[in-house]
């Protein structure tokens, strides 16, 4: 059974504060996070398709200016997002790599971060045929396990909430997921004489 833990919680989040999905590609964070979006009440925001929509197609950009222009392109569109989330209750799911921008990350900490934990048998269906995704060009699940491998620390460091996926579907894991949010929305929040806990450690 897919089970989710409390990581850790940021005390500056305020109550109907952003939640934003991070993990791996091919994890579900779209589908998922569309259906918390509507299970909550709230505005979804993928910022892959905010890229998408103004820009053109990934492998394009990929093809024409670079890995590295798309990540521009990709930290600009978040940090729009989280902007924007300041005003609406939002849900946001940031691509596979989004994490890894220094910006990006420091601003993760006025949101709730959700990640979506899952292995290969996981994705293997989905990802296994074309699918246009540049990164994995080539043997497809070869990259898609060394990308992982490269970017779960980051993932543990940055959650809040940790979500397995590896099995049940996207209804199960939406209601697990509004379970741990409610549960961390009543979680004591430090006072300031209490050391703030990140990761288990003070």
């Amino acid at each position: 059974m897919p089970s989710g833990h409390l990581a850790r919680r940021h005390a500056s989040t305020p109550e109907g504060g952003p939640i934003v999905l991070i993990g791996p590609m091919a994890v579900g964070k779209t589908v998922i996070g569309a259906e918390l979006a509507k299970a909550l009440g709230r505005r979804f925001v993928d910022t892959d398709q905010v890229v998408i929509h103004r820009h053109g197609r990934i492998a394009d950009i990929f093809a024409g200016r670079g890995e590295r222009h798309f990540r521009e392109l990709e930290a600009r569109a978040v940090v729009e997002a989280l902007d924007a989330a300041r005003t609406e209750p939002t849900v946001i799911s940031l691509g596979g790599g989004a994490v890894l921008d220094s910006g990006t990350q420091q601003l993760l900490a006025g949101a709730t971060v959700v990640y979506l934990e899952a292995d290969l048998e996981t994705v293997r269906s989905r990802i296994g045929r074309e699918s246009g995704r540049p990164l994995l060009a080539g043997d497809a699940l070869e990259r898609w396990t060394q990308l992982a491998a490269t970017r779960t620390p980051v993932y543990r460091r940055l959650a809040d909430l940790t979500l397995d996926v590896r099995s049940g579907g996207v209804e199960e894991h939406v209601r697990q997921l509004v379970a741990l949010l409610q549960g961390r929305e009543q979680a004591t929040t430090p006072t300031e004489s209490q050391p703030r806990i990140k990761n288990g450690h003070p």
